[in-house]
């Protein structure tokens, strides 16, 4: 049967590394309702506080399903790829950033594959809904398409956007829904680039 993994990125957050700001809030609690009505086993988010408020104000429309964090779903480094083989917006952002966080989040990552990027064996489609950040979303996204273990960079996210991947035990991944954003009003989602296309933060 089929597990249908839901991705959404966290809120968005005032400053980026504290907690929700007011659009935020109101971003996580449309995406709530607009999840309302998915079966869902269970919750897991990251850690830090801005994913884990999103869970929260999200799960206050599934009543009953269990929440629990997971440093899985944190913010993390997905690959640690050779910048030589990079377009230069991406080289230069992976260049510049301290060589624990690069050795850190790659096993991590793997971790994560193994853990959510998977079927099931037993009988029935079921639903898990994972609350993290622009850096894993991208990871997962990339991995089910079976793209490089670089292309996670340039998959960014809106605050609050949904993404679905479905597994199958005898097919491929198959995407279904990517960073969409319809049940945020215009003034709620982001729309702009990067400069020079590098990864958003995350």
């Amino acid at each position: 049967m089929t597990r249908f993994l839901y991705l959404v990125r966290h809120g968005a957050a005032d400053p980026h590394d504290g907690p929700l700001s007011e659009a935020g809030q109101e971003q996580a609690r449309l995406t709530g309702q607009r999840l309302s009505g998915v079966p869902f086993s269970a919750i897991y988010h990251g850690p830090l506080p801005r994913a884990a408020q999103t869970a929260e104000l999200i799960a206050a429309w599934l009543p009953g399903v269990p929440v629990s964090v997971c440093d899985l779903a944190g913010d993390y480094l997905p690959s640690d790829p050779d910048p030589a083989g990079l377009p230069p917006g991406f080289a230069g952002f992976i260049t510049g950033l301290p060589a624990a966080e690069r050795a850190e989040g790659p096993p991590v990552a793997v971790a994560a594959l193994e853990r959510f990027a998977r079927a099931d064996s037993e009988p029935g489609d079921t639903y898990e809904l994972v609350v993290t950040h622009n850096f894993l979303i991208g990871w997962l996204v990339s991995q089910a398409l079976g793209a490089p273990t670089w292309r996670w960079m340039g998959l960014n996210q809106m605050n609050c956007a949904v993404s679905v991947i479905a597994y199958l035990a005898e097919a491929p991944a198959s995407l279904i829904i990517f960073n969409d954003a319809g049940h945020l009003p215009p003034a709620l989602r982001w729309t702009g680039f990067p400069a020079a296309l590098t990864p958003a933060k995350s």
